[in-house]
């Protein structure tokens, strides 16, 4: 082989000059690798300068993360790696033998292992990615427990510890390692020195008033892309996420979880692939964010959150959940027993905005942030993992109102004004909703029944918004049937708050229910039309329609129902 590319200059920093990775990049045959050669890998232990370290060659693993994805084993020499250990943030790291590239450091061997030895990706593999050949293997080390990816430092700043407690699960399975308060993002910060093999740099989940990045270390430079890291974040393939320079504070040993404490600095680009063997960004290209407002309303001090979330399949929908669950969280007066009255929107590209409203209120052991940042998660997720078609999230929008507590109301009893009526008569339902550690209250709901409504005995189901909304939505194999987009935002926006009182009429007539919507009072011959639909598990058709006729909204978080029988002369 043959490859030569020139890349910048060793850097020199702050007055400091040191000897980094070759001047002019060569690359190493992974033919030619053999047990006891030696070599020389770059990475940043602190500031900005890539430090050598001695590599010891022990051998090539064949096939070590799937078909033809070889891995060569090799032990760190040098005091800073022998005290250190493999470091979280040290994937990607360079690795030169006689001066030529020969891989990243990506992998390393169990949790408490006593030597600092490490896997390196050959850049064979590695320059696929560069070059759009890769392939769709993913790295799999199922079967070789021992062997784990480098994991990433995922830095969470202006998060709090609780938060990551609660949600770190859910990016430790992706490799990613949280930390909070161990790191910091400037994007106004300016960084003049140029990114090399062995530079620190980051990929941005969130960036503004919170801001979440992951860093590992660039591996190979040229004038327009960059690789990094050795082995894949999330293996998206395609991704678009925010690239910036970075400033390793310091580096944290440890024989459970050494990790690199970094500041993300200014901007330089996108990562645009998340690959196997690579992560792939490229100078100059601006990632696509979702712009995100938090307003949190409280009784002695309010505040206003702005921040950008990363638009990625895997990613963003957790990244959106804790994001939104620490702005709710973050302020001085958060308290247990305390809920929210939340409204907002969530906007997508050629859709009405889809409405957020309700009272989130503790219940089940969680907090009222807790349910705040789930309700809000739960929609984003139905619509971002549309089955149909990829949504374009345009930005999301909360208002939280916070309330000192508890607002949790039962419905306890109901009751109408009269249970003989004729078809279009208007009767009262009285019903008695008990807050939360309260008195009761009374809410009268005035309701007019269908003047085509026929003779006999006759239901009135007065409930809480989820009751009428499983009344009135698919279920079984028809809810499992995929939808488009626009039926999508069309049925949450009929979804019904959970700060209501619904009174709902069942009427001994078809009712169809389709993934798009709910057809009540379907006439005989309708219903035979609809029949393939109902063969191709795309509508269920019941024996009773119902047909909202009354509703009253209240402060609380209402749950419950009542059933009242009517008798229509």
């Amino acid at each position: 082989m043959c490859w030569t590319l020139v890349s910048g200059a060793a850097s020199s920093a702050r007055g400091q000059v040191a000897a980094g990775p070759p001047k002019v990049t060569t690359f190493f045959p992974l033919a030619e690798v053999k047990r006891g050669q030696m070599g020389i890998a770059y990475t940043v232990f602190e500031g900005v300068l890539p430090e050598p370290m001695q590599v010891e060659i022990l051998g090539v693993l064949k096939n070590a993360l799937g078909p033809e994805r070889d891995l060569i084993l090799a032990r760190l020499k040098g005091t800073k790696p022998e005290y250190t250990g493999v470091v979280a943030g040290m994937s990607g790291s360079p690795v030169y033998i006689d001066g030529k590239l020969v891989g990243a450091l990506s992998y390393r061997i169990g949790q408490f292992s006593k030597e600092p030895i490490a896997g390196i990706t050959p850049i064979e593999q590695m320059l696929d990615v560069k070059d759009g050949q890769a392939g769709s293997i993913k790295a799999r080390v199922d079967g070789q427990p021992e062997m784990q990816a480098m994991e990433t430092p995922l830095m969470f700043s202006g998060f709090s510890q609780e938060t990551l407690d609660r949600f770190g699960d859910r990016f430790r399975a992706m490799g990613l390692t949280p930390v909070a308060g161990l790191g910091g993002a400037d994007a106004e910060a300016k960084q003049p020195e140029p990114l090399e093999p062995g530079s620190a740099v980051s990929a941005i989940l969130v960036r503004g008033d919170l801001s979440m990045a992951g860093t590992c270390t660039v591996t190979y430079v040229d004038s327009a892309r960059l690789l990094a890291c050795g082995h894949p974040i999330t293996q998206n393939g395609p991704v678009s996420m925010p690239m910036t320079k970075a400033t390793v504070v310091a580096t944290l040993p440890s024989p459970l979880n050494a990790f690199k404490i970094v500041n993300t600095t200014e901007t330089v680009g996108s990562f645009t692939e998340d690959r196997a063997s690579a992560i792939l960004g490229q100078f100059g290209v601006l990632a696509r964010m979702i712009p995100v407002v938090v307003d949190v309303v409280g009784a002695a001090k309010s505040r206003t959150y702005h921040f950008e979330v990363l638009d990625d399949k895997e990613l963003t929908p957790s990244t959106m959940l804790v994001s939104v669950y620490q702005a709710v969280q973050g302020t001085n007066a958060a308290g247990a027993e305390q809920s929210y009255a939340l409204s907002g929107e969530l906007d997508v590209a050629g859709e009405p905005a889809i409405r957020l409203h309700g009272v989130m209120a503790p219940n089940g052991g969680n907090t009222g942030a807790i349910n705040a940042a789930l309700y809000v998660g739960e929609r984003f997720e139905k619509v971002y993992e549309n089955a149909v078609e990829q949504p374009v999230v345009t930005g999301l929008r909360l208002r939280m109102e916070v309330q000192p507590e508890r607002r949790t109301a039962v419905i306890e009893s109901a009751r109408v004004s009269r249970v003989e009526v004729h078809a279009g008569d208007t009767v009262e339902v009285e019903v008695t909703v008990h807050p939360y550690q309260a008195e009761a209250r009374v809410v009268r709901i005035p309701v007019t029944l269908p003047a085509t409504l026929m003779a006999g005995d006759v239901r009135l189901v007065v409930s809480d918004g989820a009751m009428v909304d499983r009344l009135t939505s698919p279920s079984g194999a028809v809810a499992l049937h995929a939808v488009g987009l626009a039926d999508t935002v069309a049925m949450m926006n009929r979804a019904r708050a959970n700060d209501g009182v619904f009174v709902t009429l069942l009427e001994h007539t078809p009712q169809a229910v389709l993934g798009g919507g709910t057809l009540p009072e379907v006439p005989l011959s309708m219903a035979n039309v609809l029949e393939p639909l109902k063969g191709n598990q795309e509508m269920q058709l019941t024996g009773e329609s119902a047909i909202g006729i009354g509703s009253v909204e209240t402060d609380y978080a209402v749950s419950g129902s009542q059933v009242i029988r009517l008798s229509v002369r």
